[in-house]
C-alpha cells in the first residue's frame, strides 16, 4: 500500500485535468483496503477511483482517494458450455475482454476497448453495440464501508437500468466493489451483431475475435485517444424519451434517429442533438466536442475541470431549448 498526501491526480483521469486530494491510497489487495477503512485519519470522506476514465474532477478532493491496483483472473466453474470468472476491480476492462477473447470465452467481446476497470462496470452498467453488462453478469463483492462487512450482491440486487445501478443510488459512497463475477459462454456463443454500426460483419466464419477487432476498429474511428485529447468518451446518456413527445419531435425532424426501447419508450441518441444544435462548429478556447462524435466532449489544452462542465452545460441548455429534452451527464461531477 502506498500513501501520498496533498497528492496530484492529473495522471489518473483521463480528462487529463490537474486536480489533486488531501490522500492518496494505492491498493493492492482487500486487506489495504480493509487497513485503509480501519484507520480513521485516512477514513474520512472516502472515494474509490478506478481507471479514472468516468470522472471529472472540477476541485481539490478534500478526503481520501483510493485508487484499487490489483489485477486478477480467477475461473471459479468450467463446463463444455459456460464458464464462471471472477476478476478483481482493479483489473482494466479491456485488458479483461482481450484475455476472454484469447481463450474463446463469449459474451462481452462486443464491449471490447471500454475505458476504466471491471469495478467500475456494475456500478455504471455499462454496454455498447447490442450488449449490456447485465447480460453477463452474475454477482460481485465488496466491503460495506461503515461496517467493514464483506457482502456479495447478486444481479437483482444492483437493481440495474440503463446506465445506472444501486451504486448510483442506495449504495453511493457506502459500497466498494472488490470483485466481479462473470458468466461467459465457451460454446454455442450467442453473437450479437444487430447493431447497425456492425453491419458490415457476416455470419459466416464469424467468430468473438472479428466481432472484437470490428467494434475496436469503429470506437478508434470515433473516439479520441486521451494521450491525445483528454476526454471521458460519451458525456452523456442516450435520452429515453416517451411516446407523446417522440412523436411530436418526429413531425418537426423527420430525420431523427432513434431506437425503440418498447412500445411506449424511444432512445433517441444523444450525440446527434448535440450535432443539430451545431456544437461540431462550437468549442471554448480549451474545450470542444471531437469531430468525429459530438457526444464526446475533450479537452484541448490545459482545461480545468470547471471549463468543461461549464462547456456540457451550455451543451444541456441548448438541446433543451431545441428539443425539450434534458440531457443527464454519464460521467461522475465532482
Amino acid at each position: 500500500m502506498i500513501v501520498n498526501k496533498n497528492a496530484s491526480l492529473k495522471k489518473l483521469n483521463t480528462f487529463n485535468v490537474d486536480a489533486s486530494c488531501d490522500v492518496l491510497v494505492e491498493s493492492s489487495n482487500t486487506n489495504d483496503l480493509l487497513e485503509v477503512l480501519k484507520n480513521k485519519e485516512l477514513n474520512n470522506k472516502l472515494f474509490i477511483l478506478g481507471g479514472g476514465s468516468n470522472i471529472l474532477f472540477t476541485k481539490h478532493y478534500e478526503g481520501t482517494i483510493i485508487n484499487l491496483k490489483e489485477e486478477s483472473i480467477k475461473i471459479l466453474d468450467e463446463g463444455p458450455v459456460k464458464v464462471q470468472v471472477e476478476v478483481s476491480a482493479g483489473m482494466n476492462w479491456h485488458r479483461f475482454v482481450e484475455w476472454a477473447v484469447d481463450k474463446d470465452f463469449g459474451g462481452i467481446e462486443n464491449l471490447s476497448l471500454i475505458p476504466g476497470n471491471v469495478g467500475a462496470s456494475p456500478i455504471q452498467n455499462i454496454g455498447a453495440y447490442g450488449v449490456e453488462l447485465e447480460d453477463v453478469f452474475d454477482s460481485c463483492s465488496g466491503i460495506m464501508i461503515d461496517s467493514l462487512d464483506k457482502v456479495n450482491l447478486s444481479k437483482s440486487d444492483c437493481e440495474f437500468s440503463y446506465r445506472s445501478s444501486i451504486f448510483k443510488k442506495k449504495l453511493k459512497n457506502k459500497f466498494i466493489i472488490t470483485s466481479v463475477r462473470f458468466n461467459l459462454t465457451k460454446s454455442n456463443h450467442l453473437y450479437n451483431i444487430d447493431y447497425p454500426d456492425l453491419s458490415n460483419l457476416s455470419e459466416s466464419g464469424l467468430d468473438l475475435k472479428k466481432i472484437s477487432n470490428e467494434v475496436i476498429k469503429i470506437r478508434n474511428s470515433k473516439l479520441p485517444d486521451p494521450k491525445q485529447y483528454g476526454n471521458c468518451g460519451s458525456f452523456f446518456k442516450n435520452p429515453i424519451i416517451g411516446y407523446s413527445k417522440f412523436q411530436k419531435l418526429k413531425e418537426k425532424f423527420t430525420e431523427i434517429p432513434f431506437f425503440k426501447t418498447d412500445s411506449n419508450y424511444f432512445k433517441v441518441p444523444a450525440a446527434w442533438l448535440i450535432d443539430k444544435c451545431g456544437f461540431k462548429k462550437i468549442n471554448d478556447e480549451n474545450v470542444g466536442v471531437y469531430k468525429n462524435q459530438p457526444l464526446v466532449i475533450i479537452n484541448l489544452g490545459n482545461a480545468s475541470g470547471n471549463e468543461i462542465i461549464n462547456f456540457a452545460k451550455r451543451i444541456k441548455d441548448s438541446v433543451f431549448n431545441e428539443f425539450d429534452i434534458e440531457l443527464e451527464e454519464e460521467v461522475i461531477v465532482m
